[in-house]
């Protein structure tokens, strides 16, 4: 019976799921004849002994190697346990996959912005997945979006701060499609090293301050930063139930009205205090 090599494990079950986007198949004793099962969202490269031998699409493919066949058992034993051709299968995800790193930036007056960018990925054509293969280091037995993003947060944190550092803190945002295309380009080239390629990027700056947010919503508004920070204000104050809140917004002082001493006669008669109540 010929071994069957593809991306499941014992069990059945796929090993190449979401974010995984090479898989080095575990089994070192691939033997002459065995089957290599390619689906349709993976590429699959075949190496013996550093060498790149092929670059599979889908189909399924019978392994030969390029010396006279020794089989099984006389095959292991005659080469101390080895085979002669020591075959590395590894498969590569074709599919889209999404990326997400985070990150701080500094505005013009040195405020601190909190950073996301979402980017999709995904490798195109045998010829990235061999990129892939030969420049991509793999530690373990798989590659998953993680480990991309160690290369990449880097290459998207200097493009980010390239325009934030110097963008004053309220025009930040008037300038995300600006960041959005740099880090686009700065992560297609950093990334077409490896055979990667850059689908769509998504970027969300906004102030790491609590206060600052608010009151930048509050400039959205239209309001300057004088009437922006009376609301701020008056929504503090409204939040604790005070009546002050009207004033803080309208920016007036509070009136405290003074009533006159003999609107209630004379309160000694009342029998308040000791008696040394003395109106005036």
């Amino acid at each position: 019976m010929r071994n069957v090599i593809s991306t499941l494990d014992n069990q059945g079950r796929e090993v190449m799921g979401p974010g995984v986007l090479l898989y080095h198949y575990a089994d070192p004793n691939i033997l002459n004849g065995s089957l290599i099962t390619v689906e349709s969202n993976h590429f699959c490269v075949l190496k013996s002994r550093g060498a790149i031998l092929n670059v599979y699409d889908t189909g399924q493919f019978q392994l030969e190697t390029p010396d006279r066949p020794l089989f099984g058992s006389m095959q292991r034993s005659f080469y101390g346990g080895q085979s002669p051709w020591q075959y590395e299968v590894i498969y590569i995800n074709r599919s889209k996959s999404v990326i997400k790193t985070r990150g701080t930036a500094l505005s013009r007056e040195m405020a601190e912005l909190s950073y996301e960018v979402d980017y999709y990925i995904h490798v195109e054509t045998k010829e990235d997945a061999l990129k892939l293969v030969q420049h991509m280091p793999v530690a373990g037995h798989t590659v998953n979006a993680n480990e991309i993003n160690d290369y990449a947060g880097p290459v998207v944190e200097q493009a980010v701060n390239q325009i934030v550092q110097v963008t004053p803190l309220e025009q930040v945002n008037e300038k995300i499609h600006e960041i959005s295309e740099l880090v686009s380009g700065h992560l297609q080239e950093f990334l077409g090293v490896y055979g990667i390629m850059l689908n769509d990027v998504k970027v969300l700056i906004k102030p790491q301050d609590e206060r600052m947010r608010e009151l930048l919503s509050l400039r959205a508004f239209g309001m300057t930063e004088q009437e922006a920070m009376r609301a701020y204000l008056a929504l503090k104050l409204a939040d604790r139930g005070l009546a002050v809140a009207v004033n803080a917004l309208l920016g007036v002082p509070l009136q405290v009205a003074l009533l006159p001493s003999n609107l209630y006669g004379d309160v000694t008669q009342l029998g308040l205090g000791n008696g040394n109540f003395q109106q005036k």
